[in-house]
């Protein structure tokens, strides 16, 4: 089954918690600080693989995580990093994010984009030590890994791709000419997906592609073509293939225009696109002089051929491998791209229900400790916070003393004005 569309969540692994550990020697009563820190929590990236054919796997199991970092312990014993999680996608895979930005898009065998941070790993009390805080009795929590749906989204990367009215000839076509094994059978719409197939000719080779067929009225929905009119827009060379025989209703001048408007109207660059024409089922003509006319005059090259007999099958190949060969000496790279974002802002304060909301990586990993109820703890949370620029953030939103604010789970209330200090990590 060929899946070329599909919405996933991807998440990074949780960071392991921070351990409060002493210990406890003669000489040192009080013992000495030696809480590990847990783990940071693996990334989840996505990776563009030769190997990998479609997004099949991915709409059987829409939801991916990274593995957790473990959790610290006494005697400076750190957790262990996460494993980060890699999701191998075919080559030409577009990535959008949550809002529908393209954020990346993958066309090189290895090229990768990460799409699932992992947690940070809690420190422990060890991580705290100061020439003022000599014996801290806190730790931190590990951050959950971030968590978001992203839509990937595939392009066939091919050298030529065959365009043509259903049952033109083009799986038939793309059998002979490759190891291609493509359904085939005398009713409409017989290919469901595009296929793929090698073209090799002495050292010299191409990717050849038969995009199920197109209709009039493709572009805007109808038969089924119009769900893969986005493969062509990767080839380089696009193959016209008119079908001349009794199946077809309407007539090979006709096919050329209809497909040609399809084309247009999917996307004007596809008409500006090199393509050949060629002439499929001439097995089933007494002869191709009247559309060889009928080309001359219309000032077309047309290439007759029959996959059943192999009449022009190497002619056009190697035509269409001289025009991929041009293509490629004129625009040598294909090239993708990943979306470097700016960072996100470090918190944002806004009103909800009567209640302050300070929402924001930076100001959650500000009150992201073990115990709270520590006095010590929340000494430090709250310099943290004021560190951050919070308390001036909150004076100038509007906040009076006694209202309630909420950071992630935890609920205070503001009391302006009851920590001045401020101190760095």
């Amino acid at each position: 089954m060929f899946v070329d569309r599909v919405r996933i969540q991807v998440r990074g692994g949780n960071g392991g918690a921070g351990v409060s550990s002493f210990i406890r020697r003669r000489g040192l009563p009080k013992g000495k600080p030696a809480g590990g820190s847990g783990g940071r929590g693996g990334d989840v990236f996505i990776r563009a693989d030769a190997n990998v054919a479609s997004l099949l796997k991915f709409s059987h199991q829409p939801h991916w995580i990274a593995d957790g970092g473990t959790h610290g312990e006494g005697d400076f014993k750190h957790g262990k990093v996460g494993d980060d999680r890699y999701l191998d996608v075919p080559l030409g895979t577009l990535i959008h994010d949550e809002e529908g930005r393209l954020i990346a898009d993958l066309v090189k065998d290895g090229h990768e984009v990460k799409v699932g941070h992992g947690g940070r790993g809690g420190r422990g009390n060890a991580a705290f030590v100061t020439p003022k805080r000599r014996a801290p009795t806190f730790a931190e929590q590990g951050e959950y890994g971030d968590a978001t749906w992203i839509s990937l989204e595939l392009k066939l990367i091919a050298d030529a791709a065959l365009i043509g009215f259903p049952n033109a000839g083009k799986s038939t076509l793309i059998s002979r000419v490759s190891a291609a094994k493509p359904k085939i059978a005398e009713y409409p719409f017989t290919t469901l997906e595009p296929n793929l197939g090698v073209v090799s000719l002495g050292e010299s080779e191409f990717v050849l592609a038969d995009i199920p067929g197109l209709i009039e009225g493709a572009a805007e929905g109808k038969g089924l073509g119009h769900e893969f009119l986005r493969h062509t827009e990767r080839a380089r060379v696009l193959v016209i293939l008119l079908d001349p025989s009794e199946v077809q209703e309407t007539s090979y001048s006709d096919q050329l225009r209809i497909l040609l408007a399809e084309l247009e109207a999917h996307s004007p660059d596809l008409v500006n696109r090199p393509y050949l024409i060629a002439l499929s089922k001439t097995d089933t003509l007494e002869s191709v002089a009247e559309p060889l006319k009928w080309a001359e005059q219309a000032g077309l090259m047309l290439y007759p051929i029959s996959s059943v007999t192999g009449d022009g099958l190497d002619e056009l190949m190697y035509v269409i491998a001289e025009e991929v060969d041009r293509h490629v000496r004129e625009a040598p790279e294909r090239t993708g791209f990943v979306l470097h974002r700016p960072l996100r802002s470090t918190f944002e304060v806004k009103r909800k229900d009567g209640t302050w909301v300070i929402s924001g990586r930076a100001a959650e990993r500000a009150v992201n400790l073990s115990d709270l109820t520590v006095p010590e703890a929340a000494d430090f949370s709250a310099k943290r916070l004021a560190f951050l620029g919070v308390d001036a953030a909150l004076e100038a939103a509007g906040a009076v003393a006694g209202e309630d604010v909420r950071i992630g789970d935890i609920v205070f209330t503001y009391t302006p004005g009851a920590e001045d200090e401020q101190e760095e990590d």
